[in-house]
C-alpha cells in the first residue's frame, strides 16, 4: 500500500542532509526523465541527423545573439 503524501513529507524530515541530497537527486532525475521510452531514442537520433547536416554544411548556422534578439522582438509585438 501506498503511503500518504503527509507521512512521505514527515519520514523526510528525519532524514540527514545526505540523505535528503540524495532524494532530491534522485526525485531530479526521475523528472526528468522523458515519459516515453522511445522519446531519449528519438531526441539523439535528431542530434545526430542535425550534426550530420551541420558537418556536411547543408544547416544554416544562426549566431545565439540573433536568434534571441528576433525572439525578443517578436515577442514585444
Amino acid at each position: 500500500m501506498a503511503r500518504s503524501f503527509s507521512n512521505v513529507q514527515e519520514e523526510i524530515g528525519t532524514l540527514g542532509a545526505s540523505d535528503k541530497e540524495a532524494l532530491l537527486q534522485l526525485l531530479w532525475e526521475e523528472m526528468d526523465r522523458p515519459s516515453d521510452p522511445d522519446v531519449e531514442a528519438a531526441w539523439l537520433d535528431e542530434v545526430r541527423r542535425r550534426g550530420q547536416q551541420i558537418d556536411a554544411g547543408r544547416a544554416e548556422l544562426i549566431p545565439a545573439d540573433q536568434v534571441f534578439r528576433e525572439l525578443e522582438d517578436t515577442l514585444k509585438k
